[in-house]
């Protein structure tokens, strides 16, 4: 066999072998993608048989819609009281874990449990435990002279219960990824920052860990970005966007619209804008902090 007949053999059993996972991902994904941007331009109901194209029109709509605002506000507002928290917390976490000799590995093990568990299961536990007249935490907080609060009933206290429900989820699977970051750098930095005169813990993590901490903080910047505007699950099952639709976040609005309103091309044309501003914002923090990565 010539080396251009087995090179021309090898490629086909390239492409054999990278063909059904490309057709699970065009499947899964794209196909889709592609049937919610056509019905999105269309005025497509679950309770009608017949529908016709509108063009623009779900999306002028939407522009004008006041629910839409509402929800890009609440997002906004619990995106703004998850981020900085699910990235700061997880961070020191991993960090405080790192030092530790003793008892690591149950500590890893108890942070991480809360991701295995079921998220629409436990915030079911939550509610009870946020009730604001029996809640265990209401009691906490009134013995040390704080509260009542209403955190599910209260429009001011909402967004931030949801938030507060969401780090418990989420913090411990940041933690591992802070964990393996720091476990990669080299303990040759360190030494060499000693010698240079910085010892002091402060200056050990400016100036040799959060560098060479960048790949996984992007990660987890981005990673944490999505999980923050792919809220839903908690708001379906213990505010239903309430009250006054003060928890009324982008996933919810779009859930009630298709599904509950049965404004299925509306709901599309929510959708598309949800992924486009997933992968705006993706894009521009992927950006911002890949100029400061030290890889």
């Amino acid at each position: 066999m010539s080396l251009g007949t087995k090179k021309r053999a090898q490629t086909r059993l390239a492409y054999m072998l990278v063909l059904p996972a490309t057709l699970l991902i065009l499947g899964i994904y794209i196909l889709p993608i592609l049937t919610v941007f056509g019905i999105s331009f269309t005025d497509y109901s679950l309770v009608s048989n017949y529908y016709e194209f509108v063009g623009l029109e779900n999306y002028r709509h939407m522009l004008a819609d006041e629910a839409f605002g509402n929800a890009i506000v609440n997002t906004l507002i619990y995106a703004s009281l998850f981020l900085p928290s699910s990235f700061i917390i997880s961070l020191f976490l991993a960090i405080a874990i790192q030092e530790r000799k003793q008892f690591r590995s149950i500590l890893e093990v108890l942070y991480f449990l809360p991701v295995t568990s079921t998220l629409a299961a436990m915030a079911l536990v939550w509610a009870a435990l946020m009730d604001s007249n029996q809640g265990v935490i209401n009691h906490w907080a009134g013995a040390v002279g704080l509260g009542p609060f209403n955190w599910l009933g209260s429009e001011t206290m909402v967004l931030f219960s949801m938030a507060l429900i969401s780090l418990w989820s989420v913090i411990g699977f940041n933690m591992v990824l802070f964990l393996a970051g720091l476990t990669a750098i080299p303990s040759s930095l360190y030494e060499a920052a000693a010698i240079d005169g910085a010892d002091h813990p402060v200056d050990r993590f400016f100036r040799v860990t959060w560098p060479m901490l960048g790949p996984t903080s992007m990660f987890v910047a981005v990673t944490s970005s999505i999980t923050a505007f792919k809220l839903f699950d908690t708001v379906a099952i213990l505010t239903q966007g309430g009250p006054n639709r003060s928890s009324e976040v982008f996933l919810y609005l779009t859930f009630l619209e298709g599904f509950e309103y049965f404004n299925m091309g509306y709901s599309a044309a929510l959708s598309l804008v949800f992924l486009g501003i997933i992968f705006l914002f993706a894009l521009v923090q992927a950006l911002f902090v890949d100029r400061n990565v030290q890889y």
